[in-house]
Protein backbone atom coordinates (compact mmCIF):
# COMPACT_ATOMS: atom_id res chain seq x y z
CA UNK A 1 0.00 0.00 0.00
CA UNK A 2 2.86 2.53 0.69
CA UNK A 3 4.18 1.88 -2.54
CA UNK A 4 1.23 2.15 -4.89
CA UNK A 5 1.38 5.69 -2.41
CA UNK A 6 4.92 6.44 -3.67
CA UNK A 7 4.05 5.79 -6.81
CA UNK A 8 1.47 7.92 -6.86
CA UNK A 9 2.84 10.51 -5.70
CA UNK A 10 5.86 10.44 -8.01
CA UNK A 11 3.67 10.04 -10.85
CA UNK A 12 1.37 13.76 -9.46
CA UNK A 13 5.19 15.72 -9.02
CA UNK A 14 6.05 14.54 -13.05
CA UNK A 15 2.78 15.28 -13.84
CA UNK A 16 2.82 18.81 -11.99
CA UNK A 17 6.34 19.86 -13.36
CA UNK A 18 5.50 18.88 -16.79
CA UNK A 19 2.60 20.86 -16.70
CA UNK A 20 4.77 23.92 -15.62
CA UNK A 21 7.36 23.63 -18.43
CA UNK A 22 9.80 22.29 -16.77
CA UNK A 23 12.41 19.47 -18.16
CA UNK A 24 15.56 18.14 -17.86
CA UNK A 25 18.72 19.68 -19.08
CA UNK A 26 19.14 16.88 -22.18
CA UNK A 27 20.26 17.22 -25.85
CA UNK A 28 20.11 20.61 -27.66
CA UNK A 29 18.68 20.88 -30.98
CA UNK A 30 20.84 23.98 -32.94
CA UNK A 31 19.84 25.48 -36.00
CA UNK A 32 23.55 24.99 -37.16
CA UNK A 33 25.47 21.72 -37.97
CA UNK A 34 29.19 23.41 -37.63
CA UNK A 35 30.27 26.39 -35.27
CA UNK A 36 33.81 27.79 -35.71
CA UNK A 37 34.62 29.46 -32.34
CA UNK A 38 36.44 32.43 -32.92
CA UNK A 39 38.55 32.09 -30.15
CA UNK A 40 42.64 32.37 -28.76
CA UNK A 41 43.72 28.69 -29.49
CA UNK A 42 44.50 27.73 -25.76
CA UNK A 43 41.35 29.81 -24.68
CA UNK A 44 39.61 27.62 -21.73
CA UNK A 45 36.36 29.31 -22.52
CA UNK A 46 36.96 27.75 -26.30
CA UNK A 47 37.96 24.51 -24.88
CA UNK A 48 34.66 24.69 -22.44
CA UNK A 49 32.43 25.35 -25.62
CA UNK A 50 33.42 22.95 -27.31
CA UNK A 51 33.27 20.20 -25.05
CA UNK A 52 29.27 20.99 -24.22
CA UNK A 53 28.27 21.91 -27.75
CA UNK A 54 30.05 18.07 -28.24
CA UNK A 55 27.89 16.79 -25.22
CA UNK A 56 24.76 18.31 -25.51
CA UNK A 57 23.80 19.54 -29.01
CA UNK A 58 23.66 18.46 -32.60
CA UNK A 59 26.03 21.04 -34.05
CA UNK A 60 29.75 20.34 -34.25
CA UNK A 61 32.87 22.76 -33.62
CA UNK A 62 35.08 23.14 -36.77
CA UNK A 63 38.52 24.74 -37.21
CA UNK A 64 38.02 25.51 -40.78
CA UNK A 65 36.36 29.18 -40.80
CA UNK A 66 35.70 28.38 -44.09
CA UNK A 67 33.08 25.31 -43.23
CA UNK A 68 30.99 26.72 -40.59
CA UNK A 69 27.57 27.98 -40.67
CA UNK A 70 27.98 29.98 -37.87
CA UNK A 71 31.26 31.48 -36.36
CA UNK A 72 30.99 33.04 -32.83
CA UNK A 73 33.06 35.30 -31.51
CA UNK A 74 33.82 36.49 -28.38
CA UNK A 75 33.75 40.21 -28.14
CA UNK A 76 34.74 40.86 -24.61
CA UNK A 77 35.80 39.52 -20.79
CA UNK A 78 35.97 40.84 -17.12
CA UNK A 79 36.02 39.67 -14.21
CA UNK A 80 35.39 42.39 -10.62
CA UNK A 81 35.64 41.75 -7.66
CA UNK A 82 33.82 44.70 -5.56
CA UNK A 83 33.55 44.46 -1.41
CA UNK A 84 29.94 44.17 -0.39
CA UNK A 85 30.92 44.74 3.60
CA UNK A 86 33.76 45.54 5.92
CA UNK A 87 34.88 44.38 9.59
CA UNK A 88 35.26 46.26 12.57
CA UNK A 89 38.71 47.51 10.94
CA UNK A 90 37.64 48.22 7.93
CA UNK A 91 39.16 45.39 6.17
CA UNK A 92 36.85 43.50 3.26
CA UNK A 93 34.67 40.88 5.21
CA UNK A 94 32.83 39.53 2.19
CA UNK A 95 33.03 40.59 -1.42
CA UNK A 96 30.80 40.12 -4.85
CA UNK A 97 32.64 38.01 -7.95
CA UNK A 98 31.47 39.29 -10.95
CA UNK A 99 32.21 37.39 -14.79
CA UNK A 100 30.87 39.47 -17.50
CA UNK A 101 31.08 38.00 -21.05
CA UNK A 102 30.04 39.78 -24.44
CA UNK A 103 29.72 37.66 -27.54
CA UNK A 104 28.45 37.73 -31.21
CA UNK A 105 27.47 35.22 -33.75
CA UNK A 106 28.06 35.72 -37.24
CA UNK A 107 27.46 33.91 -40.50
CA UNK A 108 30.59 33.39 -42.46
CA UNK A 109 29.53 36.80 -44.44
CA UNK A 110 29.60 38.73 -41.41
CA UNK A 111 25.69 39.11 -41.57
CA UNK A 112 25.19 39.21 -37.19
CA UNK A 113 22.79 35.84 -36.34
CA UNK A 114 22.92 36.83 -32.56
CA UNK A 115 24.04 40.59 -32.54
CA UNK A 116 26.46 41.77 -29.40
CA UNK A 117 25.04 39.82 -25.90
CA UNK A 118 26.47 40.47 -22.46
CA UNK A 119 26.26 37.65 -20.25
CA UNK A 120 26.65 38.83 -16.09
CA UNK A 121 27.56 35.84 -13.69
CA UNK A 122 27.60 37.04 -9.96
CA UNK A 123 28.52 34.85 -6.97
CA UNK A 124 29.76 36.69 -3.22
CA UNK A 125 32.58 34.82 -1.06
CA UNK A 126 33.26 35.59 2.56
CA UNK A 127 37.08 36.42 3.23
CA UNK A 128 39.27 36.19 5.70
CA UNK A 129 42.79 37.01 5.75
CA UNK A 130 43.80 33.82 8.18
CA UNK A 131 42.75 31.54 5.08
CA UNK A 132 44.40 33.49 2.24
CA UNK A 133 45.61 30.57 0.46
CA UNK A 134 42.17 29.20 0.50
CA UNK A 135 40.05 31.93 -0.44
CA UNK A 136 42.46 32.62 -3.31
CA UNK A 137 41.55 29.03 -4.38
CA UNK A 138 37.97 29.38 -3.73
CA UNK A 139 37.64 32.57 -5.47
CA UNK A 140 39.52 30.71 -8.80
CA UNK A 141 36.86 27.54 -8.24
CA UNK A 142 33.98 30.11 -8.43
CA UNK A 143 35.66 31.96 -11.69
CA UNK A 144 35.45 28.70 -13.19
CA UNK A 145 31.91 27.96 -12.14
CA UNK A 146 30.44 31.19 -13.49
CA UNK A 147 32.25 30.33 -16.64
CA UNK A 148 30.54 27.07 -17.02
CA UNK A 149 27.17 29.00 -16.54
CA UNK A 150 27.77 31.47 -18.91
CA UNK A 151 28.80 29.15 -21.70
CA UNK A 152 25.79 26.84 -21.02
CA UNK A 153 23.57 30.16 -21.60
CA UNK A 154 25.82 31.19 -24.73
CA UNK A 155 25.28 27.74 -26.05
CA UNK A 156 21.31 28.05 -25.25
CA UNK A 157 21.43 31.31 -26.98
CA UNK A 158 22.53 29.68 -30.16
CA UNK A 159 19.18 27.45 -30.20
CA UNK A 160 17.63 31.78 -31.07
CA UNK A 161 19.27 31.75 -34.57
CA UNK A 162 17.50 32.60 -37.36
CA UNK A 163 18.44 32.37 -40.95
CA UNK A 164 16.44 34.65 -43.16
CA UNK A 165 15.02 33.24 -46.01
CA UNK A 166 16.81 34.56 -49.13
CA UNK A 167 15.38 36.92 -51.17
CA UNK A 168 13.81 36.10 -54.59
Amino acid sequence: MRRRALLTAAASAAVALGGCGFQLRGAQTLPIDTLFLALPVNSPLGAEITRVVRASTNAVVVTDRKKAQAIFELLGESREREVLSINAQGRAREYQLRLRSTFRVTDPSGIELIAPTTLTARRDIAFNESELLAKESEEAMLYRDMQSDLVRQMVTRLQGIRFDAAPG
